[in-house]
């Protein structure tokens, strides 16, 4: 079923988007106000999810309402003639399906689609032509991750590590300003990538808040800033290695240390090994007290544990041991060791023959300075797989049983809490109480609020980051809770999916606040818009800043901080840019647009490949 209009008979040369979802809404807005490209859209069902919303979006040419998108629904939105189709909805198999599809229909067609399974995404892009397969939960994930533990996200960009400092953290050797007027309470002020004026003002203005007076100050005022500019300032720095972890690592052994205990042994037995284990270490304190010979203390007790030792050949020629403290010390450990070896034999062989990978498991008694995740979809899933991979203790907590993060996160040993239970006894039982942050980030903005608010109850120094999709909503956040994060899975990934689905490669997305910044490498190609600009050319577009550049005759070498200016791009030369969304659009249609008599949208000349530029 289509809208009254139906889409044009002569529709060509626009982009299609295949789903209802958030990320499809997100991008639908990327591609029409920042590429301003005609863009039509097939949703399941345009009365649920955002559907409404992307009906309502200025410059959706056509919305067409198909259950599943099959063939006749591709025919029917002009695949044929379309450069390009993304495919953020349904599951894997689904949108491998419609790709196969789509590329029966029209050979030369873009196609962008949302994979789940990246390794599976990786083999999917080999096969079709012209073809990216990208994660909006990957694509996501870090960026909560590094929320969570207060760690800047960054981006590689050959052998450095692209962040964005703020204010005090903000060294000498930045690249550029990300962005400045930052006010915590009203984020409408931020302006991301300021402009630069005269062609170096803004490293200039940085530079000379950099003088004697050391470095920019929370809430003051850098040189050249206007007097009725107020707040902080933040900018893109690079560092060798990526921004270390704050958990030293003797923390990290003594967790999984306790925390491999807990996972084999039950209560009980731990109690049992205990004590047996105290016992032992006092008679060893008095075998060796009396005969102060550490080797032979040593080598008496194993023997005793293994009640295997001779202790009368030791020290009195008549067949004494030295007293009856050290009889009664070689007894207690004899005994232990009877009860030692049985326990340690039952742990090994429920281990090596039963095993327990995957069975339910909470969180330790012991557990501290953890991670709390709160939701187990895709991108709880993917976060909680993040932080064991940092080495952080995390736990996790999830209402529907049916979850499929459930069982991926206790394969990896991680303990999930399931039920519906009132949500502050399920924070309670995974020590939140102990915990250095807690993500929420489930799909449902007031359930992540609600986990957010209990979770401040509980601890009040306790971090949070929360997956919220309405603005206002993120702003009211902001402005009412501290210490709080606030992310956005379709804000993050849309940006990523668009510039691929308009043949720009994107290395990453940076996030500051609630905005995005992207760091993209695009080749200047024959013919394309890219060739023949200059440093100034691209920079004069506004948002979009040169990194690096990477050229023709030298392939491996980046040269940061580009000093010619004026050089125009040869064909095969690369470029690194930091670009905001609407700045990386302008790239795009940098090129000269050449309209048909018939008012039809003409094809951007642009790369056939998705590392274009």
């Amino acid at each position: 079923m289509v809208n009254e209009a139906g889409p044009p008979v002569a529709f060509s040369d626009h982009f299609i988007v295949c789903g209802g979802n958030a990320l499809a809404h997100r991008l639908i807005v990327e591609l029409v106000e920042h590429y301003e490209v005609p863009v039509l859209a097939i949703v399941p069902d345009r009365n649920r999810d955002h559907a409404p919303r992307i009906e309502r979006l200025d410059g959706v040419t056509a919305v067409l309402e198909y259950s599943g998108v099959t063939e006749e629904a591709l025919r029917e939105a002009c695949t044929g003639t379309a450069r390009g189709i993304a495919l953020v909805d349904g599951d894997d198999q689904a949108n491998i399906h419609c790709a196969l599809n789509a590329q029966g229909l029209n050979p030369e067609i873009r196609i962008v689609l949302r994979m789940f399974n990246q390794r599976l995404g990786d083999q999917i892009q080999k096969l079709l032509k012209n073809c990216a397969a990208l994660s909006g939960s990957a694509t996501a994930a870090p960026a909560f991750a590094n929320g969570a533990l207060a760690r800047p996200n960054s981006v590689q960009v050959g052998d450095r590590f692209l962040y964005v400092a703020y204010d005090d953290d903000i060294a000498a050797g930045h690249l550029c300003v990300a962005a400045d007027r930052i006010d915590r309470q009203d984020l409408t002020r931020l302006r991301l990538l300021p402009d630069t004026g005269p062609a170096s003002s803004a490293f200039i203005r940085l530079a000379n808040a950099f003088g004697e007076g050391g470095p920019i100050a929370v809430g003051a005022r850098p040189a050249g800033r206007e007097a009725d500019e107020d707040g902080s300032v933040a900018v893109l720095q690079t560092l060798a290695t990526e921004p270390p972890l704050r958990v030293s690592w003797p923390s990290r052994l003594r967790y999984r240390l306790l925390d491999t205990l807990r996972y084999f042994t039950s209560a009980r037995i731990r109690l049992v090994l205990f004590t047996a284990f105290a016992a032992i270490a006092a008679s060893f304190g008095v075998v060796w007290y009396f005969n102060r010979d550490f080797g032979w203390t040593v080598y008496v007790t194993l023997l005793d544990m293994a009640g295997a030792a001779q202790p009368d050949q030791y020290g009195d020629p008549t067949g004494g041991t030295g007293g009856g403290w050290q009889r009664v010390a070689q007894v207690v450990i004899t005994f232990c060791g009877i009860t030692f070896v049985p326990v340690a034999t039952a742990i090994m062989v429920e281990i090596l023959a039963s095993g327990r990978r995957g069975l339910p498991k909470g969180p330790s008694a012991g557990l501290r300075q953890h991670v709390v995740v709160v939701g187990l979809g895709n991108l709880g899933t993917r976060v909680a797989t993040l932080m064991r991979e940092f080495g952080v203790p995390v736990a996790c907590v999830e209402r529907d049983p049916q979850a499929r993060g459930i069982a991926a996160v206790r394969a990896l040993g991680i303990p999930v809490l399931v039920g519906e239970g009132p949500l502050e006894d399920q924070l309670r039982r995974a020590r939140v109480q102990h915990s250095r942050a807690v993500v929420a980030v489930t799909n449902d903005d007031a359930v992540n609020l609600e986990a957010a608010l209990e979770a401040r109850a509980l601890r009040d120094s306790v971090r949070i980051v929360v997956r919220l999709f309405d603005d206002d909503f993120a702003q009211h956040v902001y402005a009412t809770l501290g210490n709080v994060a606030s992310r956005s899975v379709s804000y993050l990934a849309a940006p990523a999916f668009a510039a691929a689905l308009m043949g720009r490669e994107v290395l990453g997305t940076l996030s500051v606040y609630r905005h995005v910044l992207l760091i993209a490498e695009l080749t200047a190609e024959e013919g394309g818009a890219l060739a023949g600009m200059s440093r100034n050319d691209i920079e004069a577009l506004g948002g979009l800043r040169v990194l690096a550049v990477r050229l023709a005759r030298q392939p491996d070498s980046y040269q940061w901080g580009y000093a010619d200016r004026s050089r125009g791009l040869a064909p095969g030369d690369r470029v690194v840019l930091a670009a905001t969304r609407s700045g990386l659009g302008r790239l795009n249609t940098a090129a000269p647009e050449a309209v048909g008599a018939s008012g039809e949208f003409a094809r951007i000349p642009g790369p056939a490949g998705p590392t274009g530029g």
